[in-house]
């Protein structure tokens, strides 16, 4: 969703396209992190479908409400005033001042966002994506025509430019949330788990489990989202035109991303459900499946910035536009990087939720904390600023933060399964 608004933003000016990468960027990371510790949600869901205990399933999605909407208001509130934020950081004017109404139209999408991807965790954990990959592709191509009716106007609404593209994604978000809400509620199977069936009170053992393991998930997310978003505020430093490229490389490095992100959520899942079985041997079979499947897949992926990188850039900015040459200049470069790092952006993604389906979310923090920042921000910023290299000194610092990460990751994975193995194994040999 975030990248067909791109597309219809980035045919007003290349500033439109920073103003809105930059905010949305920003505030898309505080929902990813907060997302991050509801996906604790969708942990005690498997591991209750392993244990066969579905009502226990039922209470974790109610108090995942709860804990939502106790986290999205003053997120809300945030993301409201997120352009105030921004003009400390030292961006273009005219980049900062076309922030604000984009913000205040995707503000109101905080809540169904949440609400969504508590629902969107507990029917995967079942291994019943299905309606949510439906739900999700109509409301990609919703967003893009809503977007584009509402920020140009049109059929009694006149243009609304960027508020209009933040005011789509939030009526989508929430269309989204009610149809998933609808389907949960009709399906005959998902209603037995007992989501609908009890009181909504607070339960503060559930909710303390779910903050509990999910800070340090939510914290890993904030490493990582925060290292993207400090690199656009730094790209934003060096030019706007720099911080343009930086926004359309991101759009397509989202989408192996998100590729990646799918099977990562699957191999929790699936890792999540042999632990509730007590079979570790299973949980370590699906982790490693799932990180070869993910290796395989966005190595095939990297035809496409390398090859295609023209067709990339003209989804997002018009030839026509006064920046083109140099947007485009910087976007080829960066491609040629992010070809490279996506392979192991995704693989970090599998990996810590590979980990997560085990219940280990504390040491993958440091390790996120050494890479992202210590490697990726750090490594970065001296390329950057002190080596002169400018923009592809950021993603030359991000491709490496990212690969030192996942390679701890899947070996912290690998230790950790083969010790639960084992274990488990020396116990049975006893009993």
């Amino acid at each position: 969703m975030f990248v067909t608004t791109k597309m219809v933003v980035g045919k007003l000016g290349y500033l439109e396209l920073a103003a809105v990468g930059l905010a949305g960027h920003l505030s898309f990371e505080v929902l990813v992190v907060l997302m991050g510790l509801l996906s604790i949600v969708g942990v005690l869901c498997a591991q209750a479908e392993g244990g066969g205990r579905i009502k226990q399933a039922g209470l974790a999605v109610r108090q995942g409400f709860i804990v939502s909407l106790l986290l999205g208001i003053p997120a809300m509130i945030l993301l409201w005033n997120l352009d105030g934020i921004l003009g400390w950081t030292n961006q273009d004017p005219l980049v900062l001042e076309l922030t604000a109404p984009y913000l205040h139209g995707l503000s109101a999408c905080v809540l169904p966002v949440l609400f969504f991807a508590v629902l969107r965790n507990f029917v995967s954990a079942l291994a019943r994506p299905k309606a949510v990959m439906i739900i999700t592709g109509v409301a990609v191509l919703v967003n893009y025509l809503l977007a584009l009716w509402l920020v140009r106007g049109g059929w009694i609404i006149p243009p609304l430019g960027l508020f209009g593209a933040g005011l789509a994604t939030s009526i989508v978000s929430w269309l989204m949330f009610f149809a998933l809400l609808w389907h949960v509620y009709k399906t005959p199977v998902l209603r037995g788990y007992g989501v609908f069936a009890d009181r909504w009170k607070l339960d503060t053992t559930i909710c303390r489990e779910i903050v509990v393991l999910g800070v340090p998930v939510a914290g890993l997310v904030f490493l990582e989202a925060g290292m993207f978003a400090t690199a656009s505020i730094l790209s934003g430093i060096i030019s706007a035109e720099t911080l343009a490229a930086y926004e359309i490389v991101m759009a397509w490095a989202g989408i192996p991303f998100v590729i990646a992100l799918g099977i990562a959520e699957a191999t929790m899942v699936r890792v999540a459900h042999g632990a509730g079985r007590n079979r570790p041997d299973e949980s370590r079979q699906s982790g490693i499946t799932g990180i070869l499947i993910g290796i395989f897949i966005l190595i095939a992926m990297m035809i496409i910035p390398l090859g295609f990188s023209a067709y990339i850039i003209d989804i997002f900015i018009a030839p026509s536009d006064p920046g083109y040459i140099a947007v485009s200049l910087l976007s080829v470069e960066f491609l040629i990087i992010a070809a490279i790092f996506q392979v192991f952006d995704g693989l970090q993604a599998i990996s810590a939720r590979a980990l997560r389906g085990v219940k280990d979310s504390v040491t993958p923090l440091w390790i996120a904390g050494f890479g992202y920042w210590v490697l990726g921000i750090g490594a970065g910023s001296w390329m950057a600023f002190g080596m002169n290299f400018g923009g592809a000194g950021l993603w030359w610092g991000l491709a490496l933060g990212l690969t030192a990460t996942s390679l701890l990751l899947t070996l912290r994975f690998h230790r950790l399964s083969r010790r639960l193995m084992l274990s488990s194994v020396t116990r049975d040999k006893i009993i």
